[in-house]
C-alpha cells in the first residue's frame, strides 16, 4: 500500500530517538536547527501526568541549554511563586524546603522536574533561571500576587490599601488547591461578594494606572510595574473562577472564554522577555493546546492559545514542539468537586487515531512503535501533506498541525506520574 504524502514526509523528516532521557547529542539535532535564531522555544505535552514528556522536557531541556545557548525555563506555573522555587533550584535552602512550595500542579512541574532542575543547576555549567507565566497555585488562589501588592500599597497609596484588604478576604474564602477546586467555592460566594471582589480588582487597577507619577514618586520604577503585573494576575484569575465554574460544572461558559488566561500568559512571558535582556532566550513548557501557533478548535472555536499570541507577536522568534503518542490509553483529568485538586486522574481508553492524524500517520510509515522527532515545517511547502488532528488529553483535537507547530516528539508507550504535591 502506497504511503500518503504526510506518511512519506513524516518518514523522511524523522529522527528516531534511542531513548527520551539519555537520547544522544547527534540524534537531537533537530532542535538546535529548530532553535536557531529564535528566543522562545515551546516544548508541550498531550496530556499532563505522563512520565514519558517529562523525561522528554527534560533531556530537550538540558540539551537547549548546553548546545544551544538557552538561559531561562519558562513554565505554565504561578509567576508569584517562581521566584523563590527558582532560589532553590540553584541550592539555596535544604532539600525539605522544596515540600509546599507550589502545593498541587498538573504542569509537570512537580517534584521529579524540581529535583532534577536543582541537581542540573547546581552541577552544570549552562544553568537555567526559572519564570512563571501563570495565576497562582493553578489558579487556585489569588494570595500569592494580592499580599505582595497589598504592601506595596500600604507604602506608596496607603488610602487605598482598603480595596486590597476586600479583595484578599474575599479570594481567601475560595481558595483551593486547583483552578476547578476553587470555582466550585466560587461559585457558593453570595452574589454580592462576587461583585465585590471583581469591583475592588477593578478599581485598583484604573487608580493605579491614573496615579503611576505619585506611585514612582513614592516608589520606584520596578516595584510599580511587579505590582501592576500582580494585579493583572489578580484580575484574570478572578475571571477565570467564573469561566472554569461554567466550563465544568454549569456547562454553560462562553465561547472562547478560556482565552483570557492564554493571553495573560502570553502578556507574563512578554512582561519577563522586557526585563531578561536580549540576549536571554527561553524555553517554554506547557500544554500543546496552550503552546500552539492556531487557534484550539474542537466542534467549533474553542480558544485563542498563549502559543497564538506569542506566534503573532514574536514571529520567527518564536518556535513549538508538540508532544503526542501512539499508544491505546491515556491519563485523563476529570472534574471531581470532591478531591483537593478538584479534578481524578484516571487511565482512559482512546478511540483509534483517524486517517490524517499525526498519530496515523506515522503510524503507516512504519515510526508508530518508535520515539520520533519530527520536523514538520517541510509539510508547509507541500499542500497534499497535510495533518489534520493531533491527539489532546484523550480527545482528537483538529487542527492543521504543520501550521500550529514547528515539530512533534511522538512516543509508543505512556506511563501514568501522579505526583500532584511537591514532595
Amino acid at each position: 500500500m502506497s504511503l500518503s504524502p504526510a506518511a512519506r514526509s513524516l518518514r523522511a523528516h524523522s529522527r528516531i530517538l534511542s531513548s527520551l532521557d539519555t537520547a544522544a547529542d547527534d540524534e537531537l539535532e533537530l532542535l538546535a536547527d529548530l532553535s536557531a535564531g529564535a528566543r522562545v522555544v515551546a516544548l508541550g505535552e498531550g496530556a499532563h501526568f505522563v512520565a514519558e514528556y517529562g523525561a522528554a522536557r527534560r533531556r530537550f531541556l538540558r540539551y537547549l541549554a548546553e548546545r544551544c545557548g538557552f538561559t531561562v525555563l519558562a513554565f505554565e506555573f504561578g509567576f508569584a511563586e517562581a521566584p523563590a522555587l527558582d532560589a532553590w533550584l540553584h541550592g539555596h535552602g535544604t532539600d525539605g524546603d522544596m515540600t509546599g512550595m507550589i502545593g498541587t500542579t498538573s504542569s509537570g512541574l512537580n517534584g521529579t522536574m524540581a529535583r532534577w532542575l536543582r541537581r542540573h543547576n547546581t552541577t552544570s555549567d549552562h544553568p537555567v533561571h526559572l519564570i512563571g507565566v501563570d495565576t497562582p497555585v493553578a489558579g487556585g488562589t489569588l494570595r500569592p500576587v494580592l499580599e505582595p501588592l497589598l504592601r506595596y500599597l500600604d507604602t506608596v497609596d496607603p488610602a487605598h490599601v482598603e480595596l486590597a484588604r476586600t479583595a484578599l478576604e474575599i479570594g481567601t474564602r475560595v481558595e483551593a488547591d486547583s483552578i476547578a477546586s476553587a470555582a466550585a467555592r466560587w461559585a457558593e460566594l453570595p452574589s454580592a461578594d462576587q461583585t465585590a471582589l471583581t469591583s475592588a480588582l477593578s478599581r485598583l487597577a484604573v487608580r493605579m494606572r491614573a496615579l503611576e507619577p505619585l506611585y514612582l514618586q513614592r516608589g520606584d520604577r520596578a516595584s510599580y510595574d511587579l505590582a501592576r503585573q500582580q494585579l493583572a494576575i489578580a484580575i484574570h484569575a478572578d475571571y477565570m473562577f467564573a469561566t472554569i465554574h461554567a466550563l465544568l460544572f454549569a456547562g454553560d461558559g462562553l465561547p472562547m472564554d478560556s482565552s483570557v488566561r492564554d493571553r495573560l500568559m502570553a502578556d507574563s512571558l512578554h512582561w519577563h522577555l522586557e526585563r531578561l535582556g536580549p540576549d536571554a532566550r527561553v524555553v517554554l513548557m506547557a500544554h500543546n493546546n496552550h503552546i500552539q501557533k492556531t487557534p484550539v478548535e474542537f466542534e467549533g472555536p474553542l480558544a485563542y492559545p498563549m502559543g497564538y499570541y506569542l506566534a503573532r507577536e514574536l514571529g520567527a522568534d518564536y518556535r513549538a514542539v508538540a508532544f503526542t503518542h501512539t499508544a491505546g490509553s491515556v491519563p485523563e483529568m476529570y472534574p471531581d468537586a470532591g478531591q483537593p485538586v478538584g479534578f481524578t486522574v484516571t487511565d482512559t481508553v482512546m478511540d483509534p487515531p483517524p486517517p490524517g492524524s499525526v498519530e496515523h500517520e506515522l503510524s503507516a510509515a512504519g515510526l508508530g512503535g518508535e520515539i520520533s522527532l519530527c520536523d514538520l515545517r517541510p509539510m508547509r511547502d507541500d499542500p497534499t501533506a497535510e495533518l489534520s488532528s493531533i491527539r489532546a488529553q484523550s480527545a482528537q483535537l483538529p487542527t492543521a498541525v504543520a501550521d500550529a507547530f514547528d515539530a512533534v516528539l511522538t512516543v509508543p508507550a505512556l506511563t501514568a506520574e501522579v505526583e500532584l504535591a511537591f514532595g
